[in-house]
């Protein structure tokens, strides 16, 4: 069966984290994702995916596991998500302990979207490499895999060096839960089969991702993994039926509309609009 979820930034201005979780929840969606950036540099000179401007939300946001716990607190059925967490600009370890806890504290409602990020002076400024982001990602989410799976964990690699270590709690979620790439790059696909459990762009060119579900297939086969084994979420879904059935037709399970960084009096309408659509889709 198809879920529905939502996405905002949850920022200091706008319906907090704990309003928003209790709303989403009692409109029987099924889940509620928050983006992450940690700051944002004043000289930033790297491009926005979106476009020209960059939006205010992106240097106002809360920390992103402190607003999931919110969420978490107040409700007891929706899935938790970060959509994405920036894994390389947070330390494996600490982030193993925070995901763990959340998925614990939650009962095993966390889905970890995850990325390489787009701003280069951003991460930077927490000692990364724009250039080597992805291998350093790679590394920490495997390193966070061992963390959880393993009584006695130890992680050697490049980046990530660790000799064993006592870490709990454990995620609720065997082995950890999953673990969601959001990416649009070149070796997305080879990504997601090599570390994660499944693929969660955003919904800039709906062609293009009917495209990117088969190339996924295709590298699936390639890899040794089942294609059904993935879960496929997408961001942005149009807010109108015969839309987001289109992705559904194109093999996504988990769509997830977007709400505005703004006031009750804006948002809750808009998840009114999402429920109805979400009910005549299941």
């Amino acid at each position: 069966m198809p879920t529905f979820g939502v996405m905002m930034f949850a920022t200091d201005y706008a319906i907090q984290p704990v309003d928003l979780a209790r709303a989403v929840e009692e409109r029987g969606l099924d889940s509620l994702f928050f983006p992450e950036h940690t700051h944002i540099p004043t000289s930033r000179k790297s491009p926005w995916p979106g476009g020209a401007e960059l939006p205010m939300e992106y240097s106002h946001t809360h920390d992103l596991f402190v607003a999931l716990t919110a969420a978490a607190a107040v409700t007891k059925r929706i899935k938790l998500g970060s959509g994405i967490c920036l894994v390389i600009e947070r330390d494996p370890i600490l982030l193993a302990k925070e995901v763990a806890s959340l998925d614990v504290i939650s009962g095993g409602r966390v889905i970890l979207g995850i990325g390489g990020g787009w701003n280069a002076e951003e991460m930077e400024n927490h000692g990364t490499d724009f250039k080597r982001r992805w291998r350093l990602l790679r590394e920490r989410v495997l390193a966070m895999k061992e963390i959880w799976s393993k009584d006695k964990a130890e992680f050697h690699g490049e980046f990530v060096n660790f000799d064993p270590v006592w870490s709990w709690p454990k995620p609720v979620q065997s082995g950890g839960p999953p673990i969601l790439l959001g990416s649009e790059a070149k070796r997305c696909f080879e990504r997601v089969v090599d570390y994660c459990d499944g693929w969660i762009p955003i919904n800039r060119k709906g062609d293009q991702l009917k495209q990117g579900v088969q190339q996924l297939r295709e590298e699936a086969k390639r890899a040794g993994r089942r294609f059904e084994d993935l879960q496929l979420g997408v961001f942005g879904v149009p807010p109108k039926p015969d839309s987001a059935k289109q992705f559904l037709d194109w093999g996504f399970s988990h769509l997830i509309f977007g709400l505005p960084p703004a006031k009750a009096d804006k948002v809750l309408p808009m998840l009114d609009t999402y429920s109805e659509i979400a009910s005549k889709l299941r």
